[in-house]
């Protein structure tokens, strides 16, 4: 029987959804006849290893954030040699550096923002360019710290003085129109999801709040914009060498009619499996149940790649 340790936790931002992917992974490798150990990951890295000793057939990474899926954890972890889940480290860091990510895409022709990286600071001094436009940090997940900045919005001295992520914000142009993603298993796309936000943006209570928003399974779009979304995911996934499983996010302006214009915000090299999250929704559209989804991943597994 493979043992595999699930690791959970971690010490970024989304602590708690880590905890809640690894409670529901857990749960569906040991109905799949896995060996599974949970481990809780803190800011002890030798614990850690010492939890890995005798090391596990597979490490699942169910960690979220800074620190699990942005590259760090991955070099621990190819140093010790044992296959894990997900992306590895060159791939890890790209994604979760959102200005390295979208140089990437461009530079494969994808289509991007424009946007701007500034000195916080800065920001209450004036507009980086016209509104509106969004206020993000370069290097987070699950929309933590993100802004919308409309006209007539006075927020640009209290986002500042509440920063807490760095001397850097990356500002973009805000897209109107729909909210899309497309998840990719071994670079194949699933399918598009139109995310329908109960109240405001696809913020982070949208995203795991039960009831926070209605995800709708395909989207429905123009047959061009699904086609060329499910391109651009696939096209993303290999232009940062992402391996196993990952998600691209979009925005679709449909305001002037179908088909639409369809932007690229980031791919998601380690989707959330909680029980509100959207890549098991596309796998069970296909046909693949939670626990095949996750036994996918297992064998896919690998290290130093």
């Amino acid at each position: 029987m493979k043992r595999v340790a699930v690791l959970q936790g971690g010490i970024s931002a989304e602590r708690e959804v880590s905890l809640s992917t690894g409670a529901q992974v857990t749960a569906a490798l040991s109905e799949a006849g896995f060996d599974v150990v949970p481990i809780t990951v803190g800011l002890d890295l030798q614990l850690l290893i010492t939890a890995l000793t005798p090391p596990p057939d597979v490490v699942f990474n169910a960690l979220h954030g800074r620190f699990g899926e942005d590259g760090t954890i991955q070099g621990v972890l190819d140093w010790l040699g044992i296959p894990y889940t997900h992306s590895g480290v060159r791939a890890s860091a790209l994604a979760m550096d959102k200005i390295a990510a979208k140089a990437a895409f461009a530079a494969a022709g994808l289509p991007v923002a424009r946007h701007v990286l500034i000195a916080v600071e800065s920001l209450a001094d004036g507009d980086p360019m016209p509104r509106p436009f969004v206020v993000k940090p370069p290097n987070q997940g699950s929309s933590v710290g993100v802004a919308i900045v409309h006209e007539g919005d006075n927020r640009l001295a209290e986002i500042t003085a509440g920063w807490g992520f760095g001397p850097l914000a990356l500002v973009e142009e805000f897209i109107p129109g729909r909210e899309l993603t497309v998840g990719v298993m071994g670079g194949e796309p699933l399918a598009v999801t139109e995310i329908r936000p109960v109240d405001g943006f696809y913020d982070y209570e949208a995203k795991y709040a039960p009831g926070g928003s209605r995800h709708v399974i395909p989207a429905p779009l123009h047959p061009t914009a699904y086609a060329e979304a499910m391109e651009i995911a696939a096209a993303a996934h290999s232009a940062l060498g992402c391996r196993g499983a990952s998600r691209a996010d979009f925005r679709y302006d449909d305001t002037r009619g179908e088909p639409g214009r369809l932007v690229l915000l980031e791919i998601n090299t380690q989707p959330g499996l909680t029980p509100t999250s959207l890549l098991p929704e596309q796998a069970a559209h296909r046909g693949m149940s939670f626990p095949a989804l996750c036994t996918w991943m297992v064998e896919a597994a690998s290290c130093r790649v």
